[in-house]
């Protein structure tokens, strides 16, 4: 990938591969970690991939620095630029600062202040839109034609997406065995890049996204066969996971994916709690939705072997009602 317009084609398999090799130097290798009361809350034996200990701590770094890797010669020394709830930002802004390039992040009025604040703290320039990812793309637009930046959408570009399929792969090294291998999915390039390695390096493993009831685009696109968008903001405490799914992504899905579920908002924190009882981990709560389609019984048949990918662990403490000593709704 070594042109602007390859960012917007479908990648492959190969691409995953190659952005594995030129990645290694950089990434941590965050290990996959288990527990025998989880197995036996899901009926399954659950492997878990600590992505909220990465760079940044979200999977969004391996995205992020492949894209800027890979970006053309003709790009050296020019800012960057990208819309995001905060993951995304704060990855693309380390990964800028370490190749000395400067970095600008539209972020919406509702991002988390935690993440914001990463953002900021990684040397990101932060601008403020409205929420919604129409209102964030035209101010990231706006930007462009201001600056002239080399943008790097979040989740829908083939280098992005690419990167993100790297955790997956180091998972399926250490897990040959697994049946089922989990994420979240908001934007998709998660789910998109990891459907991508297990196609390619796992025959017989299936690939499920989860996703928040409230925030159905993904579980909508799928069943129908039609690329849906989420009409709003969703009222969803997943911040990660409120954007609409992308084109590229959505294509990946028709190809590859083999269920899309949904979670209710109580059972987002309860996979939080349960991570943290466990664990003694905080993840962050998008995180958490293929956790708790775990602990529903939604992954997989029991006794399987199924991997999850713990996509962040940016915790906005004041959003999280069991952090703050509030009782749970059981509506």
């Amino acid at each position: 990938m070594n042109a602007v317009h390859e960012a917007a084609r479908p990648p492959d398999f190969a691409d995953v591969v190659a952005a594995a090799g030129r990645l290694q130097p950089w990434l941590k290798r965050t290990p996959l970690i288990s527990s025998d009361e989880l197995d036996a809350l899901c009926g399954r034996r659950v492997f878990l991939k600590c992505e909220n200990w990465q760079h940044g701590r979200s999977f969004k770094y391996r995205g992020a620095l492949n894209a800027l890797l890979v970006r053309p010669r003709s790009t050296a020394g020019i800012a960057v630029g990208t819309h995001s709830s905060g993951n995304h930002g704060t990855a693309l802004a380390l990964a800028a600062r370490s190749l000395g390039i400067d970095c600008h992040v539209v972020v919406p009025r509702d991002a988390a202040s935690v993440k914001v604040d990463n953002v900021r703290a990684a040397g990101a320039r932060v601008w403020v839109s409205e929420p919604g990812l129409d209102a964030r793309e035209k101010r990231l637009a706006a930007l462009q034609r201001q600056f002239g930046l080399h943008l790097v959408h979040p989740f829908d570009d083939a280098r992005v997406i690419a990167g993100a399929g790297t955790a997956a792969l180091e998972m399926l090294a250490e897990r040959p065995d697994l049946a089922v291998l989990a994420a979240p999915i908001g934007g998709g390039g998660l789910i998109g890049g990891t459907t991508l390695a297990v196609c390619g390096a796992a025959t017989g493993c299936r690939v499920v996204a989860a996703e928040p009831a409230a925030a159905d685009d993904a579980y909508r696109s799928f069943r129908s066969g039609e690329r849906q968008r989420l009409a709003g903001p969703p009222d969803t405490i997943a911040d990660g996971l409120r954007g609409s799914i992308g084109a590229l992504n959505f294509e990946l899905l028709q190809r590859y994916v083999d269920d899309v579920v949904t979670v209710s908002e109580e059972a987002i924190h309860e996979g939080m709690r349960q991570v943290l009882r466990l664990f003694g981990m905080l993840i962050e709560p998008s995180s958490a939705v293929p956790v708790a389609a775990a602990l529903a019984g939604r992954i997989g048949a029991p006794g399987e072997c199924i991997g999850i990918i713990l996509s962040g662990g940016n915790v906005d403490f004041s959003a999280c009602p069991f952090l703050a000593g509030s009782p749970l709704s059981n509506g």
